[in-house]
C-alpha cells in the first residue's frame, strides 16, 4: 500500500488547535501521512487574556527542516501557514521552485484569531509577490484577501470576493480560494473558487458559533490532503468545506478564550 504525503510549513499553536497541530490532525483524518516544517512558535498567555506571544523559528533551520523532507523522503501536496519574516518566505519559495512540488496550497495567515495583524508590510508583501505566484491554490480569508489584493478594503459581498479573487489570480496562483464563510451576509457559508475563468461558489451550512479556532489552517490542510490524494482543485475544495463544516459543527470550549473546531467530527458524519 503507498501512502500518500502531505507537508506542512507552518507555526505551531501551543493550545493545539491551528497551525501545524490542526494540519497534522487534518492529515491523519483523511489519512494522509503529515510531516512539517516549523516556522514560528505562537504561545498565548493565559494572565494576559490570553495574548498572543510570536516566536520566530530562523530562517537557516526552517531551511534545513524542508530539506529534510522535501530532499530526503518527497511529498505528493504541501501547504504553508504563518510565515512571519521574508527571510523565511524566500527560503519557502526556494524550495518550492528547487523541488518541483506539484500541488501547492498556500494558506496566507496574517492573523491570529483575536489578535491585531502579525505581518508587517514588507512580509505581507513578500507573502504577495513572492509566494501567491507558486500557488496551486492560495486560501486567503476575507481580511487577507483585502490585503492580497490591493482593495484597500475588506470584501464584504460575494461580488467584492469575486473583485478580489480576480486581482489575486493576476499574482499568478494558479487558483483563488476567497473564503467568506459565515463572515458575508449569504443563507450559507460561502466561498469563492476562481481559476482565471470562472467563479464557483462553494457553499455549505451556516454555521454560528464562537468556537472556530483553527478553521483556516485545517481547512487548507484538508485541501492539501485532498490534492495529495489526486483529486482536483475543485473537488479537494468541495471536500475540505464539508470537512471544516463538520468540524465547526463539533467544535467546542477549550476555555474562557479559545474554542477549536473537532477535527474527528467527521468521523460521526460518515460512520
Amino acid at each position: 500500500m503507498t501512502k500518500r504525503k502531505a507537508l506542512t510549513i507552518a507555526g505551531s499553536d501551543t493550545s493545539g488547535g491551528a497551525g501545524i497541530q490542526a494540519d497534522l490532525k487534518t492529515f491523519q483524518e483523511l489519512e494522509v501521512y503529515g510531516m512539517n516544517a516549523l516556522t514560528v512558535i505562537v504561545a498565548q498567555d493565559p494572565d494576559h487574556s490570553w495574548h498572543h506571544a510570536v516566536y520566530p523559528i530562523d530562517a537557516e533551520l526552517v531551511r534545513t527542516q524542508i530539506h529534510t523532507v522535501l530532499g530526503g523522503i518527497g511529498v505528493d501536496a504541501m501547504k504553508t501557514g504563518m510565515l512571519p519574516t521574508v527571510e523565511i518566505i524566500e527560503v519557502v519559495a526556494e524550495k518550492i521552485k528547487s523541488s518541483g512540488v506539484k500541488n501547492v496550497v498556500i494558506d496566507p495567515v496574517m492573523v491570529c484569531k483575536g489578535e491585531d495583524e502579525v505581518l508587517n508590510p514588507d512580509t505581507a508583501n513578500a507573502l504577495r509577490d513572492i509566494l501567491t505566484p507558486l500557488a496551486t491554490v492560495v486560501t486567503p480569508n476575507v481580511f487577507e484577501a483585502g490585503q492580497l489584493s490591493g482593495l484597500g478594503k475588506t470584501p464584504s459581498t460575494i461580488d467584492e470576493m469575486k473583485l478580489a479573487a480576480a486581482r489575486i489570480h493576476e499574482k499568478g496562483a494558479q487558483y483563488v480560494l476567497v473564503k467568506g464563510g459565515s463572515k458575508i451576509d449569504h443563507p450559507q457559508a460561502v466561498d469563492v473558487l476562481y481559476d482565471g475563468k470562472e467563479f464557483i461558489l462553494i457553499e455549505d451550512e451556516r454555521i454560528e458559533t464562537p468556537y472556530t479556532h483553527g478553521a483556516g489552517c485545517t481547512y487548507s490542510a484538508a485541501i492539501t490532503a485532498e490534492l495529495a490524494k489526486g483529486a482536483s482543485v475543485e473537488q479537494a475544495v468541495r471536500t475540505a468545506k464539508s470537512f471544516i463544516t463538520s468540524a465547526i459543527r463539533h467544535s467546542f470550549r477549550l476555555n474562557e478564550y479559545v474554542g477549536p473546531t473537532d477535527h474527528a467530527a467527521h468521523r460521526t458524519v460518515t460512520s
